[in-house]
Order: C-alpha cells, then sequence, then structure tokens
C-alpha cells in the first residue's frame, strides 16, 4: 500500500523571527526617533538673541556716554594743568618782583623783617596777618596783594584739577564696566546663535536677507530737502555696512554713531550718544516726520535711526542685520527729533 503521508510544511520558525525582528528594528528606529533630543527651537533662539542684542545696546550708548565724558574731562584737565602752569609762572615773576624790591630796601639802610619773611620759605601764612601788610611800602603793599590774589587763584585751579582727576578715574572705570557688558551680552548672543544647526542659522539668514530687501524695495525715492534730506542721503550710502559697538563709521556703525555720522556728512554737528541726540533738536511726532527726521525707540531712548518714509526708518540695527531698512512697527515707537 503506497504510503499517504502529508507533505512537510514549510518552517514559519524562520519567517516568524525575521518578521518580529524587523519589527522590533522599526519600533527601534521610531522609538530612538522619538527620544532623540529636539535642537533647539530657531525663534525661540532669534527672539533671546535679539532681546541679548537690545540689552547690548543699552551698554553701548552708556559706554558711548562714558567715552565721552572722558574726553571732555581730558580736554578740561589738559586745560587746568596749563592754566596752573601759567599761574605758577607769574607767581614766581611777582614773588622776584617783590626780592628785588626787597633788595633795593636794603642796599637803601636795611630789610624790613616783613619783608624778609615774604621771601622765606613759607610766606604764605605771614601774607595773611594784616599787622605784616602795615609794615611794608606802597609798592611791596601791591606786589603782596598780587601775589595773594594769585595763591589764591592756583590753589583753586589745584583742587579743580584734583576734583576733574578722580571724576575721570570713576569715569575710565564705568567706561570699562558698561563695555565689558556690552560685550558679555553679545558674546552670549552668539553662543546661542552657535546652538541652532548650520541649516537654521542659514535660514536665518536668509530671513534677514528676505526683510532687508523688502525694507528696502518699500523705500520711497526721497529727493534730500535740506540738512535732514542730506543726512538721509548719506546714511543711504552706508546700506548693508556692519553694526559694531562703539561704531562711528566709515565702514561699521552703532545706531547713534550712524546718525551723528550722517548729520556729519550734512554739515550739522549733533552729540555722540541717543540719550543726548534726544535733546538735539525740537521733539515731534510720529505724524509730523519727515524723512530725514530721527526718531527713538524704546522706553529708555537706547535705540535711534532715521526717518526713511513709508513707516520705515534707516539704522544700525544689530551685529545680525547691520545697516537696513526697518518696519517702525517692529519696535516700539517713543517720538522723533528734528534737527
Amino acid at each position: 500500500m503506497a504510503s499517504h503521508r502529508r507533505p512537510k510544511q514549510p518552517a514559519r520558525t524562520r519567517v516568524t523571527v525575521l518578521t518580529a525582528t524587523a519589527a522590533a528594528a522599526v519600533a527601534l528606529s521610531a522609538q530612538s526617533a522619538v527620544a532623540a533630543p529636539a535642537g533647539p527651537d530657531k525663534d525661540e533662539v532669534k527672539s533671546k538673541v535679539d532681546a541679548l542684542y537690545e540689552e547690548a545696546e543699552q551698554a553701548t550708548e552708556k559706554s558711548n556716554g562714558a567715552r565721552e565724558h572722558q574726553a571732555e574731562l581730558e580736554k578740561e584737565i589738559a586745560r587746568l594743568q596749563d592754566a596752573v602752569a601759567r599761574d605758577q609762572d607769574e607767581l614766581n615773576d611777582l614773588r622776584n618782583t617783590l626780592g628785588s624790591l626787597a633788595t633795593a630796601q636794603y642796599r637803601g639802610g636795611g630789610l624790613d623783617p616783613s619783608v624778609a619773611l615774604l621771601l622765606s620759605g613759607d610766606p604764605e601764612n605771614y601774607l595773611d596777618k594784616a599787622s605784616t601788610l602795615q609794615q611794608l611800602s606802597g609798592r611791596q603793599l601791591e606786589a603782596v596783594a598780587r601775589i595773594q590774589a594769585k595763591q589764591r587763584a592756583l590753589a583753586q585751579q589745584r583742587q579743580e584739577a584734583a576734583s576733574k582727576l578722580a571724576d575721570l578715574d570713576a569715569t575710565r572705570k564705568e567706561l570699562g564696566e558698561k563695555k565689558k557688558a556690552a560685550q558679555d551680552k553679545l558674546a552670549e548672543a552668539q553662543a546661542l546663535l552657535n546652538t541652532l544647526s548650520s541649516q537654521d542659522r542659514g535660514r536665518l539668514k536668509e530671513e534677514e536677507a528676505r526683510q532687508s530687501a523688502a525694507g528696502q524695495k518699500a523705500a520711497p525715492a526721497v529727493k534730500a530737502s535740506g540738512r535732514a534730506g542730506a543726512a538721509l542721503a548719506a546714511a543711504k550710502t552706508k546700506l548693508g555696512s556692519a553694526y559694531v559697538m562703539g561704531a562711528t563709521g566709515p565702514s561699521a556703525y552703532d545706531c547713534s554713531g550712524l546718525t551723528q555720522w550722517a548729520y556729519g556728512q550734512a554739515g550739522v554737528g549733533i552729540s555722540r550718544t541717543t540719550y543726548t541726540q534726544a535733546n538735539d533738536g525740537t521733539r515731534i511726532g510720529r505724524s509730523q516726520l519727515q524723512p530725514g527726521d530721527l526718531v527713538f525707540f524704546y522706553d529708555d531712548l537706547h535705540h535711534v535711526g532715521l526717518y526713511a518714509g513709508n513707516n520705515l526708518t534707516l539704522h544700525a540695527s544689530n551685529p545680525r542685520g547691520g545697516v537696513k531698512y526697518e518696519s517702525m512697527d517692529n519696535m516700539p515707537f517713543q517720538f522723533g527729533v528734528r534737527i
């Protein structure tokens, strides 16, 4: 009798193992995808960086102010030191004149003790004694009075110079602190940008370039009119220039450095910082703005630009954007100033 054994079924063990392995690999892959730490959010990083740029600019404007104060103090101290030197020479000449009178008196019959004391090493205290002055001749009395006046002026100038030197020392310290604060904020901003992938950093640059191009396209063709128009025309030649804290040109600027430079090209001198430029002209409202007027932003007035028309400002924005057009609505506008 023929055998009717059932044919052997194909082994499913290997298929089952392979299927299970593939499923496990897919699951692990999916799990890894979920568990992998996500990179920093580009928009969140940009927001934090912009905030740090604002803080850096606040410190930069205060640093600019301290630098200006330092320069003024140095000029004043130099003037005082020069005055002290001149007055000391005059005092020496007056004493020599009094000495000549005393010599003549000695040859004519002896030297008055009071005059001898005046010519000693420390006559200043004795000059204040009225009894001494009563013993002097008319010419001697005049010479002594001039010496007294010159000594008082010299002492006052030396005291003022000492006070200015102390102020200068404090200003230099403040300058160093504000400069370091600005540099620290910029370094922190750069470190944050470095946490982004190269693709995200590229996207930020592309966004910045698109915004700049859109602003430039929207900017009206304003014909220079008056000094404000001339200042705006000058600033336009610096579109694309770098933003550098403390810079006033010709290849890089901070916000108040650009406005000061632009008005300088129009033959108008304005002060160095946003805080002082706010008082360099007549304050006006938004509806009164004309191209070339200064426009100030933020409650503490730490940012300034030039009104470009069509609700745009032309300004040195930040280290990422440089000199560009930007919508006035992107920053909290405070007021304009007509120079």
